[in-house]
């Protein structure tokens, strides 16, 4: 599990070079964030899941905590001009007419994701199943303002 998490990391970290220069293509952009969600979404899970086991493993929690951190500041980096316009999104076209509300969430998920880091690695059940919940809060909030159904 830990090489797995090690690799993904590194490839994570390889990968996110584009996101600070422009991509090529609108296309690529959406593929990416696309991509990222998709990780964020699959530790999640596994957080979920860890949180609601009879004997919660907390620094597995922490290790795939790390992983969100990391993937959602590569995430909302990639929101570029055009990619509004690609085919096959959940985007809404809010998130480029709203920058400033959009930027909130960024800005309060990264909060709570460092909260809930604290907590799994201080080995506080009850604080990282809080935190991780606030941490759901704002993925929902944004979702709800954000994201087509």
């Amino acid at each position: 599990m830990k090489l797995v998490q090690s690799i993904l990391v590194a490839a994570t970290i390889v990968v996110a070079a584009p996101v600070h220069a422009q991509f090529a293509k609108p296309e690529d952009a959406a593929k990416y964030r696309q991509s990222v969600m998709f990780l964020q979404g699959q530790h999640a899970g596994r957080i979920n899941a860890q949180l609601k086991s009879d004997k919660p493993d907390l620094k597995a929690v922490a290790d795939n905590v790390a992983i969100l951190d990391m993937t959602d500041k590569l995430f909302f980096a990639a929101f570029t001009p055009g990619s509004d316009m690609v085919a096959n999104t959940r985007a809404k076209p809010e998130i480029w007419t709203s920058q400033a509300k959009f930027k909130e969430y960024a800005d309060k998920l990264n909060t709570e994701v460092g909260r809930l880091m604290t907590a799994a690695k201080a080995n506080d059940l009850a604080a990282t199943r809080a935190a991780f919940g606030d941490v759901g809060k704002v993925c929902k909030g944004c979702h709800d303002d954000f994201r087509k159904e």
